[in-house]
């Protein structure tokens, strides 16, 4: 019988790399909080019209990377339905935004979620088919403020706090605007028409994205395509007034906050929502340990897609998160992970001290103590041998320490062994050891 294995494209995380996961996302919420977000979760599936409406029909997302299926009925009353693992969660906010009447408040809501977010992409560092997102959303009704200019600088500045506390270092910011609901399709056209002549000498996902979704090219990696790209025409170049006015004024916030960024003016962005704001923090490739892939967080304003998939208006900007990357970063930039050792192993000296030593146990954890129980019958040496790889102390338990109420610990790293009165074991155990 063949062993079963985790699915192509899909992981297990595992001690003590879920420890940094833990910690990148306690960060994450500590830091949105101080900003006033809250947490939203929503379902991991959504009706597959809402990406098709929201992320477009033409991305390569809706195109080629959904995990899509019928959702068959189980009475003759009820009709099949298309549904869709979600592989973004932008779209599946907004749908709870309309969904719940939050514009009626007429209050801004600041979102942010974690999760899963599923597509079927060829796998490679950093890019699995089940991946993780930290992600954020600004959305309300314009009455509330939700078009500012200032709200885009706010976010970034959050992100830049972000990755600050998180001890990632080398990051970039690149910022652009794609205009507005008519400035954007206005350049896609000019884009397409420029891209008739110059698309055949391209690679083949560019002579596809030329008709399809001509954005996309400008995101090509492709060393052979880029002195093309270069002379491809320019979205700054086709922006509106308002849009160009909007753009300035979120440049002048991120000066005032002291947010270092550079202009990209081929960051557009493929998905069909956005609007105005896009903007990319990446980390230098030799220090980030993502390869040729130095994206680590993404987004962008959307201030028509709650209308897109029905809704009122309700203009929005968020960003999304790469975990997986976010970990790898961190990894290539901190150096391997060590597992956090408990701060003691208890050692009962036979098998008839093992409910002591549960019960030494409950008292220490219920003082804040991280515990690990060994068991009577190992030898000591064994104990020893456990306790050195688990913990930074050991603490032996033997018929003389349980009737004397004196505890016998050991630190491993100092060597020092002590006898301590056993109310005030804990308080000793918690302490660094000198």
């Amino acid at each position: 019988m063949s062993t079963l294995k985790a699915v192509r494209g899909t992981r297990d995380l595992l001690p003590p790399e879920t420890e940094l996961w833990n910690r990148i996302e306690s960060t994450a919420r500590t830091i949105f909080a101080r900003y006033n977000f809250g947490e939203i979760r929503t379902p991991i599936f959504e009706d597959t019209q809402l990406f098709a409406r929201g992320v477009g029909e033409d991305t390569d997302i809706v195109s080629k990377e959904m995990y899509t299926w019928e959702d068959r009925p189980r009475a003759q009353s009820d009709k099949a339905q298309s549904l869709t693992l979600r592989p973004e969660n932008t779209a599946g906010v907004v749908r709870a935004y309309i969904e719940h009447r939050l514009g009626e408040s007429g209050l801004l809501q600041k979102l942010y979620y974690v999760g899963p977010q599923f597509r079927r992409e060829r796998p490679q560092k950093g890019r699995y088919r089940q991946f993780y997102q930290i992600g954020a959303e600004v959305i309300g009704p314009p009455s509330a403020g939700s078009e500012s200019p200032l709200h885009d600088a706010e976010l970034l500045e959050m992100l830049a706090s972000f990755l600050d506390e998180l001890g990632i270092t080398g990051w970039k910011l690149l910022i652009n605007s794609v205009g507005s609901a008519t400035d954007r399709p206005r350049y896609i056209a000019v884009l397409r028409e420029a891209l008739r002549a110059v698309a055949p000498q391209m690679c083949g996902d560019c002579q596809r994205r030329a008709e399809t979704n001509p954005l996309r090219v400008l995101d090509c990696k492709v060393p052979e395509d880029q002195p093309i790209i270069e002379t491809l025409p320019r979205i700054a170049d086709y922006l509106d007034e308002a849009s160009q006015t909007h753009f300035a004024a979120v440049r002048a916030a991120l000066d005032a906050c002291g947010v270092t960024y550079e202009i990209s003016h081929r960051l557009v962005r493929g998905l069909d929502y956005y609007t105005r704001t896009t903007f990319e923090f990446q980390v230098n490739n030799e220090e980030g340990g993502l390869g040729a892939q130095n994206a680590l967080l993404g987004g962008g304003r959307y201030d028509g897609l709650s209308e897109m998939i029905g809704g009122p208006k309700a203009p929005g900007i968020g960003f999304a998160i790469g975990a997986d990357r976010l970990v790898l970063t961190l990894e290539a930039q901190s150096g391997e992970i060590s597992p956090t050792l408990a701060d003691a192993y208890i050692a009962p000296l036979g098998e008839s001290l093992n409910l002591a030593a549960l019960v030494l146990a409950r008292e220490f954890r219920r003082a804040g103590l991280r515990i690990e129980v060994g068991d009577g019958s190992f030898r000591l040496k064994k104990s020893f041998e456990t306790g050195d790889k688990l913990a930074r102390n050991i603490v032996l338990l033997g018929e003389d320490e349980l009737q004397s109420g004196m505890l016998t610990i050991k630190n491993f790293a100092s060597g020092v062994q002590t006898k301590i009165v056993r109310e005030q074991a804990a308080s000793a155990l918690a302490a660094p050891h000198e």
